[in-house]
């Protein structure tokens, strides 16, 4: 039994012997603990339990990957049993005695061999973001994970980054340590070297009035800028469209595709002016034939300014309707308490130049003017009854009508007391009759008259009065620098310090008294003021000349108190008679 024991010892011997060198040779192979760790191997599926792939590597035990390693972020895996992959052995073998694998890390180090490439060469690699982190994005780029700042994301600043998530594009590496596992990539790189080509094809075959697609990349209170492809250009908010806009707001949103025309390109600055009305049909074509002044139309209040408010007839084309064409009674109001924005309105076309794009129009010329209406409706002499408006210094202003106003001014409202004696009478909101004296359209003025409404108690003397006429007056008043009298009672007369005597030290109003009736002979008569200028001076003077023409000649020898003497004397002994 012995031998035979030692015989199948002996016999097995050789069969030991080759497991002993076949444990030696790979253990030098992968050296002692197993060297596979850390390294990338082939590995088959064997199949799927759960959430992990299991797999053939080719050694004594079987690995395991988890499954969503077998697809990007986001997607779902797809792998069969056969498949074959490079996998990253992790552990030779865990607690459970399966082999640790990872099919990212095989990935990772297979993108990162790549990448490097990549790097040295400069060339753009594709990736995807699939993730946001302080100060920036992660984006896979096959495997390895790069970090994206969020400077590097566009050329603008990007309010919403959600359309570019998840989505394949290019980037450039811009800095890459492998020993670190860092990464850091850039997006606007690309942009800007794509947009550097874009601009310089574009620029160099742009002219103007080309008609270019374009997207809205920025709205000021000026204009929008649009994208070009490569090149912005200008779209100022009075080109956008023929019609009044306010903010380019009104009609453009950012991310809007538009179509626009080169309106003015400068080579040397690269500025580009665009516009979108030009590519449709002007309005102003033929609109002095549309609006012939003394047309009435209807339109929009779109503006209202300090001078006037603008009126839109029809899309593109306003006019402007002046303060001063507001309304009839209005004067020094804003336009703004007359219309309101967006208020339709009934105007009437004034004047059109198409050249400048100016349409004036009226608002009040829709109503009659009110002072035409009252001419026509009170003719000069007829009679008018109204409130009291306005009391002033120089007379009343009585409404004659719902806004208008006639006025007596303070002659006119006595015959016999003085303005201010007679507008002292009346209170305002009292109402009386008048006369209307005048109506002058053009300057919006009604004259009216309360003492018209009576006879005039002094046309009788002031028929009968003339020039160079000598009348009897009474002293109503003395002054320092005359008289003043009344005529008949009626007539108001002033004779200056002057013209009281011939003799200057007879020219002393202090030896006239109120009531003293004095001789004089009329300078001038206002008949409308019912006053005279007298003078007592020149009757004096023309009585001298009368006495030497009746008593006196020049050969005689009798002396200028001989010819007044004899004249006295011969008047009273014609009075005594």
């Amino acid at each position: 039994m012995a031998s035979s024991s030692q015989a199948l010892r002996h016999s097995d011997a050789p069969a030991y012997a080759g497991a002993d060198d076949f444990a030696a040779l790979l253990d030098s192979s992968l050296g002692a603990g197993g060297g596979f760790e850390g390294s990338v191997v082939s590995g088959k599926v064997l199949r799927i339990d759960d959430d992990f792939v299991i797999v053939d590597v080719g050694l004594k035990s079987e690995g395991r990957v988890p499954l969503r390693e077998f697809a990007p972020i986001g997607a779902k895996p797809e792998v069969n049993a056969g498949d074959v992959f490079d996998l990253f052995i992790e552990r030779y073998e865990d607690k459970d005695g399966a082999m640790v694998l990872s099919r990212e890390k095989a990935r990772s180090e297979e993108s990162w061999t790549q990448l490097e490439k990549a790097f040295e060469a400069q060339t753009r690699v594709n990736g995807v973001i699939h993730g946001r982190v302080k100060g920036g994005f992660t984006v896979d780029l096959g495997g390895a994970t790069a970090f994206l700042p969020g400077s590097q994301v566009d050329i603008r600043p990007v309010r919403d980054v959600a359309p570019l998530m998840g989505v394949s594009q290019p980037f450039q590496i811009l800095k890459m340590d492998r020993q670190r596992g860092n990464i850091v990539v850039s997006r606007r790189a690309v942009l800007e070297e794509t947009r550097a080509e874009q601009r310089s094809e574009l620029i160099h075959g742009l002219k103007e009035g080309q008609i270019l697609d374009g997207v809205v990349k920025n709205i000021t209170d000026y204009g929008a800028f649009v994208d070009l492809g490569g090149v912005d250009g200008l779209l100022h908010v009075t080109d956008i469209a023929w019609k009044r806009i306010n903010h380019p707001a009104e009609a453009l949103t950012i991310g809007q595709p538009v179509k626009v025309q080169v309106i003015r390109f400068n080579p040397e600055t690269q500025r580009i002016s665009l516009g979108m009305k030009q590519l449709e049909a002007d309005p102003w074509e033929g609109v002095e034939a549309k609006y012939p002044p003394g047309i009435k139309v209807s339109g929009r209040v779109t503006n209202i300014t300090d001078y006037g408010a603008f009126v839109e007839l029809e899309p593109g084309v306003e006019g402007l309707v002046h303060v001063s064409e507001m309304s009839w009674t209005k004067k020094n109001v804003h336009p703004g308490k007359i219309v309101s924005t967006s208020q339709e309105v009934e105007v009437v076309v004034l004047d059109v130049d198409a050249s400048k794009r100016r349409i004036s129009l009226g608002l009040k010329q829709v109503q009659r003017n009110p002072w035409e209406e009252f001419q026509d409706e009170h003719p000069i002499g007829s009679i008018v009854e109204g409130e009291i408006r306005n009391i002033t210094e120089f007379g009343l202003f009585i409404a004659v009508g719902a806004e208008i106003d006639g006025m007596v001014h303070m002659s006119d409202l006595s015959w016999e007391e003085t303005g201010e004696q007679a507008i002292a009478k009346f209170a305002k909101g009292e109402v009386v009759k008048a006369k209307v004296l005048d109506v002058d359209v053009e300057k919006e003025r009604i004259s009216l008259g309360i003492k018209q409404l009576e006879v005039d108690p002094a046309a009788g003397v002031l028929d009968r009065i003339h020039k160079n006429q000598i009348v009897t007056c009474i002293v109503t008043a003395v002054q320092s620098n005359g008289i003043e009298v009344k005529v008949d009672d009626v007539l108001t007369g002033f004779i200056r310090r002057a013209e009281l005597a011939r003799d200057k030290g007879e020219q002393r109003p202090e030896r006239f008294a109120v009531g003293d009736k004095v001789d004089a002979k009329i300078t001038a008569v206002d008949r409308a003021a019912r006053k005279l200028q007298l003078t007592i001076k020149g009757k004096e003077i023309d009585e001298d000349k009368q006495a030497i023409t009746d008593y006196g000649s020049s050969d005689s020898g009798a002396s200028l108190g001989d010819i007044l003497g004899a004249a006295i004397r011969r008047r009273n002994q014609q009075t005594e008679e």
